[in-house]
């Protein structure tokens, strides 16, 4: 017998991450919600854990449709982060212009996260 450690099938590892994948996806739209409905601010912290959670266990979805999910959350929380940083002077400077780019930034978030959503509940990769 072998002491080598048995490779778990793509497709059984892909299905094995979709929990953690759907706790990610369910605290990144709790976030989006929260960015798009003015008043109801759930904070950045589960906005971190999700992008920490997709950070460690990215690896662990290497060579599955999976992977693509990882990828795809992360991306746009960083992309958010820049935009969301890149637009703050028009905050400070006038409050309209901050509000709509904002609101725009927040409305693509919260898209990207509803489409990753419905592709990992078809079991498909996410394209884009």
């Amino acid at each position: 017998m072998s002491n080598d450690i048995i490779d778990v099938e793509p497709d059984e590892r892909a299905e094995s991450l979709k929990a953690i994948g759907w706790v990610s996806y369910i605290l990144h739209l709790i976030v989006a919600v929260g960015a798009v409905m003015p008043g109801a601010q759930p904070g950045v912290a589960l906005l971190i854990v999700a992008l920490v959670i997709d950070l460690v266990k990215k690896s662990d979805a290497e060579g599955t449709w999976q992977a693509s999910h990882f990828a795809w959350r992360i991306r746009t929380v960083l992309w958010a982060g820049v935009l969301y940083v890149v637009t703050t002077p028009l905050w400070l400077l006038f409050f309209f212009p901050g509000w709509i780019a904002w609101g725009l930034i927040s409305i693509w978030f919260l898209y990207r996260i509803v489409r990753g959503m419905v592709s990992m509940n078809k079991g498909q990769a996410v394209d884009g």
